[in-house]
């Protein structure tokens, strides 16, 4: 059988001393300050500011919001987390393709969709010009879509 607990009761709990500039130890004479570990980390650019066009770039990052800003009319989630976009390509030119599908080809929407991926794309600012191919193989399924699409289905 272990230990009873002890129970002490006190009247008050001194404070512990609180920290004050001029307790802190000052550097050896030549040592100088030490150099922050996260100096070289802050200092970073983010991973595509020199290519704005690649996956991180600013011109990619918009052109998949601008995806992300269509839903599908039947199904309350935006077409990306969906799982309709198959790839993105942006070139230095500024052309975006876009290669999508839809969730069966008989959907209400097959003729109007790609029309209105095309133009919210090309609103994008520095888009120059987008393309919109859409393709049936491979077939989309559930297990393509977001886990925050599936969430806000119910299917998680």
């Amino acid at each position: 059988m272990s230990d009873p607990i002890k129970v002490e009761e006190v009247e008050t709990v001194q404070a512990p001393p609180r920290a004050k500039v001029s307790d802190a130890v000052e550097p050896a004479a030549g040592e100088g300050r030490q150099r922050d570990y996260l100096a070289g980390f802050l200092a970073q650019q983010p991973a595509g500011a020199e290519a704005p066009h690649e996956p991180g770039g600013a011109l990619y990052e918009g052109v998949i919001d601008a995806l992300k800003e269509i839903y599908d009319p039947e199904i309350p989630v935006n077409i990306y987390d969906l799982g309709l976009i198959y790839a993105v390509e942006v070139t230095d030119a500024g052309q975006a393709t876009v290669t999508m599908t839809l969730t069966t080809p008989h959907c209400p929407v097959a003729e109007s969709m790609p029309g209105e991926v095309e133009m919210r794309v090309a609103a994008v600012p520095g888009i120059a010009f987008a393309d919109v191919n859409l393709v049936w193989d491979p077939p989309w399924d559930p297990q393509k879509m977001s886990d925050d699409a599936k969430l806000e289905l119910g299917m998680l």
